[in-house]
C-alpha cells in the first residue's frame, strides 16, 4: 500500500495502479476501519466522496432523493462514456417517480415465472458452447466461454439474428474501453450505431409479432401506462451492455476464484450447493465496483459534510467484503450458507432488474462446467482489464482432459 494508516487521505482508490489484479481490498479494509468517508478529486476538478462500509452504501442506495442518478450520472464524469443528456434516457440514469413508473412496466415482463421458463433455453446454450471446447483440451475461458454464453442468451432473448452476436459483443468491448479512456463520452460513436441498428430489429419485430422480450415490452402495461418506442430503445441497449458485460465477468472472476481457492472439486463433487455457491461467487467478484451518485442538498454520513452537487462513491466490491455483512469476509467458500453480497448494488430503487436472469445463466454454468470439465485447472496467467470501475478478466487460459460433445 502506498500510504500508511495516519495517511488514508492520501490515497486515491480511484487509482487504476491499485486495481491491476482486481479491486483494492487491502486499501478498502484500511477506509472501512480508518477513514469510511474518503476526500477525492474527481476529473473535472470536484470534490467527490468515497464510501467504503456496507451501512454507509446501502444507506446511499437507498436514498434516491438525497443521492441522484439522474443529476450526475454513475461515473464519476458524468459525460464518461456518452453526453449525460442521451444516457438520461436510461433506466440507471433516472430518478423516481420517473424510474419508478418506468421499472413497473420492466418489472411486469421479467417476472421470476418468466425467468424461470427461461432455464432450458439456458441450459442449451451453455451445453453448446462448452461442446465447441471440451474436445480441445485447452481453452480461454474469459473468451471462449465467458463472452458467448450470456450473449447468445440476451441475443434469443431480445430476438436478435446469431449473424448479429459478434457485433454486439465488439459494441460492449467499445464501450467498456470508453469507460476506461481519460477522455469523455468516447463512445458516443458506439452508441449512435447501436441505436440506428436496435431501432431497425424493433421496428423488424413489432412487424413480425412473435415472442420475444421487444413484443413483450411493446404490449405491457402498468396503471395504463405503455413505454414509447424511445423508451424500449434505450432498455434495449441497457441489456446489450449491462446484461452482457456484468454476467461474463462474475463467470471469469469466478472460475478463477474456484481454481485459485482450490474449491473446484468442492462444486463438481457437490453440485446441489451450486445455488449458495453462486452468492459466494458474486460476494466474492463483485464485478461493478462502484456506482457514483450526486448529492441533491446538503447533507452528511458518518458525520463528514457532504455539500450539495458533490459526488459520493459507493463502493459495492468494498460493502461485499465488510465484516458486518459476513462473518470472515476474506475467506472464499462455496460451502458458506447465506452469503450476503452488494453485487447486484446496495438495494433501494436501483436494485438490478436482471438479477435473477444473470443467477439462473450463473447457476446452470456452474452445474455443467464442473461436471463437463472436472479436471479444469489454470494453464497460465489471468489477465485483468485495466480498469477500476469492472473487476473483469480479459483472459483466463484453462486446460482440461479431452471429453466428448453431447449428443
Amino acid at each position: 500500500m502506498p500510504a500508511t494508516s495516519d495517511d488514508l487521505t492520501a490515497v486515491d482508490p480511484m487509482d487504476r495502479s491499485l486495481h491491476e489484479q482486481g479491486p483494492p481490498h487491502e486499501l478498502f479494509a484500511r477506509l472501512r476501519g480508518g477513514c469510511p468517508v474518503h476526500p477525492g478529486t474527481g476529473p473535472d476538478g470536484h470534490r467527490f466522496w468515497s464510501v467504503t462500509r456496507d451501512e454507509d452504501v446501502t444507506a446511499v442506495s437507498k436514498d434516491p432523493a438525497t443521492f441522484s442518478n439522474h443529476r450526475g450520472g454513475i461515473f464519476l464524469h458524468p459525460d464518461q462514456v456518452a453526453p449525460l443528456d442521451f444516457l438520461r434516457q436510461v433506466l440507471l440514469f433516472k430518478d423516481p417517480p420517473e424510474h419508478r413508473n418506468y421499472r413497473r412496466i420492466l418489472a411486469s415482463v421479467f417476472t421470476p415465472k418468466a425467468i424461470a421458463a427461461m432455464e432450458d433455453t439456458v441450459r442449451a446454450v451453455v451445453t453448446d458452447v462448452i461442446d465447441g471446447v471440451v474436445e480441445r483440451g485447452r481453452a480461454d475461458l474469459a473468451r471462449d466461454i465467458a463472452v458467448p454464453v450470456p450473449l447468445r442468451v440476451l441475443a434469443g432473448l431480445l430476438g436478435i439474428p446469431d449473424d448479429d452476436v459478434d457485433q454486439l459483443d465488439d459494441w460492449t468491448h467499445q464501450i467498456e474501453r470508453a469507460q476506461q479512456s481519460d477522455e469523455p463520452a468516447g463512445a458516443t460513436a458506439v452508441f449512435g450505431e447501436m441505436v440506428g441498428y436496435l431501432h431497425q430489429q424493433i421496428e423488424r419485430q413489432m412487424a413480425a409479432g412473435g415472442d420475444t422480450l421487444v413484443t413483450r415490452l411493446s404490449g405491457a402495461e402498468v396503471d395504463g401506462q405503455r413505454l414509447a418506442p424511445e423508451e424500449i430503445l434505450t432498455f434495449f441497449g441497457l441489456l446489450v451492455f449491462a446484461g452482457n458485460d456484468t454476467t461474463r465477468n462474475t463467470i471469469a472472476t469466478g472460475t478463477l476464484a474456484l481454481l485459485a481457492h482450490d474449491q473446484w472439486s468442492t462444486l463438481r463433487d457437490r453440485p446441489e450447493i451450486v445455488p449458495q455457491a453462486v452468492e459466494e461467487i458474486l460476494r466474492w467478484t463483485s464485478v461493478v465496483k462502484y456506482f457514483a451518485r450526486t448529492a441533491t442538498c446538503d447533507t452528511e454520513i458518518e458525520g463528514q459534510p457532504i455539500a450539495e452537487g458533490e459526488k459520493v462513491v459507493t463502493w459495492f466490491s468494498s460493502a461485499s467484503r465488510d465484516g458486518d455483512l459476513n462473518e470472515d469476509p476474506d475467506r472464499f467458500d462455496v460451502t458458506r450458507e447465506k452469503p450476503q453480497h452488494r453485487a447486484f448494488g446496495g438495494g433501494g430503487p436501483h436494485a438490478c432488474l436482471g438479477n435473477q436472469l444473470a443467477r439462473l445463466e450463473l447457476r446452470v454454468l456452474f452445474e455443467e462446467l464442473p461436471r463437463r470439465l472436472p479436471d479444469l485447472a489454470l494453464d497460465g496467467d489471468p489477465v485483468y482489464l485495466d480498469s477500476n470501475w469492472a473487476h473483469a478478466l480479459t483472459s483466463l487460459p484453462v486446460r482440461f482432459s479431452p471429453g466428448p460433445r453431447t449428443a
